[in-house]
């Protein structure tokens, strides 16, 4: 695993970043917690790759707030092509 950054998904709707910061703070120093709102996903960002390894490794797969999450090494985001009309 290169990168620190995780992406979590099949999140609960009603998943707080409080509860996220908790569930990954297991693992080590948590440096930032993103829900992207509506789409029962979102973004961890540990403070080294061997912590995120862990904690993917511990959480793929694990049950939280009654669904069971996928958690992989979040990539970046996609360049999006501008289009002026």
């Amino acid at each position: 695993m290169q990168g620190s950054k995780l992406y979590v998904g099949n999140l609960n709707y009603s998943v707080t970043t409080d509860q996220m910061e908790a569930l990954f703070a297991q693992f080590g120093q948590v440096k930032d917690v993103r829900i992207i709102e509506g789409k029962g996903f979102g973004f961890v960002e540990l403070s080294s790759a061997e912590e995120a390894a862990k904690a993917m490794e511990t959480l793929n797969g694990s049950e939280f707030e009654g669904r069971k999450l996928r958690i992989d090494e979040a990539r970046p985001p996609k360049k999006r092509e501008r289009r002026d009309f």
